[in-house]
């Protein structure tokens, strides 16, 4: 795709170094090369092991790596190292949105009807562009981009846009289109004469021929996890009620598993819950409606919850309760889209005001997340060889999470985006 005199203007105050992008799974061709290190100096590092910060810590990057952490008095550091100050600062890993639609924008603007009916592919993307920056500045390094809702496999070429240095934005792990079956999702209230040309928001799949079909096909375009709606608003009253039926389900997991992915869980109901569940998924999204017994089946099977407080239901402090007595593994995820792009602090704040403690919540934007994609040895955490996605914010987030949003400083890839 050429770049466009939109995308150029919305660029400009970015400094040329900021082009250079790491790739979203395993580094990319524009990511930060080894040569003079870089020394972060905050007042403390909250390094995402310890609960409390450490104050008077350094971190020492070189190339895409964090190669040293710790106390700064005892940090030997090269007489060719840059030295970036950020007095009154928290230095810590970058945050991960865990469910994202960066094709989508708030539904204020647009209605999603519209959306995926009426606006271009190219208008979208040049959307997304700007959202995928504007979700790095923020402080968020990385984002599970859960459907491009109508807009094909444009997400895929997003997420290359950004490994390739070509725009800035966080590291991207993306499903393409989404799985619901046939009737369940949307746009909908159509002529019966020609609502089956409706284009839709997910591909339609029923059975285990066209079922196996689809999720290869959608791994063959650059799936990097499988979306299944395992329930929607397609009851007699449009209610949500459950799509897929627990061997279709499984089916699903199986495939994708088959072939190193996961499989993330549209569910608000609690039958959806428990066949996602069953089944194998690896999280389930919003879970309105969850209870106790739901919630602890999925403790028992390793299941991840992201609650998405940011939007749904009004009981999200109930369920949260209920997972987190369960033992049930929280992870950050806004659902942004629906929610403004660079407002995805929004999201750790609702977890806090929630009933999570600040930490919980920043442990769900770290390391939870990180291990959700299978990378918590490599980032979520300021460890040595861990990827340089870091970011500074004043204050301490620790004791008020609001400071999430006075963010000084953006690495990724140990490439600098923003800095004071």
């Amino acid at each position: 795709m050429r770049k466009t005199s939109l995308i150029v203007l919305g660029l400009a105050a970015l400094p040329a170094a900021a082009w250079a992008q790491g790739r979203g799974a395993a580094g990319g061709r524009g990511a930060a090369q080894a040569g003079p290190p870089t020394l972060l100096v905050p007042d403390r590092v909250w390094d995402a092991v310890d609960a409390a910060p450490h104050d008077g810590w350094a971190v020492l990057v070189r190339g895409d790596r964090i190669e040293a952490v710790g106390p700064r008095a005892q940090m030997t550091v090269p007489a060719d190292a840059t030295t970036i100050a950020l007095p009154g600062t928290t230095l810590m890993p970058g945050l991960i949105e865990g469910h994202s639609h960066l094709l989508l924008h708030p539904y204020n603007e647009t209605s999603w009807n519209d959306q995926v009916l009426h606006e271009s592919l190219a208008l979208r993307v040049a959307r997304a562009t700007n959202h995928a920056r504007a979700t790095l500045m923020a402080g968020f390094t990385t984002v599970r981009d859960l459907g491009t809702e109508g807009a094909g496999y444009a997400d895929v070429g997003l997420k290359d846009a950004i490994a390739q240095g070509i725009i800035p934005g966080p590291r991207m792990w993306v499903v393409t289109k989404a799985i619901v079956v046939t009737g369940e999702y949307a746009p909908k209230g159509f002529s019966t004469e020609y609502m089956d040309e409706i284009p839709q928001g997910a591909e339609e799949a029923d059975g285990p021929d066209k079922i196996s079909h689809v999720v290869r096909d959608q791994i063959k375009h650059g799936a990097d996890w499988i979306k299944v709606y395992a329930d929607y608003r397609w009851g007699p009253n449009g209610e949500a009620m459950p799509g897929f039926t627990l061997d279709e389900l499984k089916l699903i997991v199986d495939i994708a598993k088959s072939s190193g992915r996961n499989v993330a869980a549209h569910s608000t109901t609690a039958e959806g819950m428990h066949r996602a569940t069953l089944a194998g998924v690896a999280t389930i999204e919003h879970g309105d409606n969850g209870t106790p017994e739901v919630f602890k089946l999925m403790a028992e099977h390793g299941v991840c919850y992201v609650p998405t407080v940011s939007v749904g239901g009004r009981n999200k402090q109930a369920v949260l309760k209920m997972a987190v007595d369960a033992g049930v593994t929280i992870c950050n995820g806004s659902d942004s889209g629906p929610v403004a792009h660079g407002d995805n602090a929004r999201e750790l704040e609702g977890l806090v005001a929630n009933g999570l403690t600040p930490l919980q919540a920043l442990r769900a934007a770290t390391v939870n997340d990180a291990k959700m994609l299978g990378v918590g040895d490599k980032m979520g955490a300021v460890k040595t060889g861990y990827w340089a996605d870091l970011i500074a914010v004043r204050g301490d987030p620790t004791k008020d999470i609001s400071a999430i949003r006075q963010v000084q400083l953006v690495m990724k890839g140990g490439t600098v985006y923003k800095q004071p």
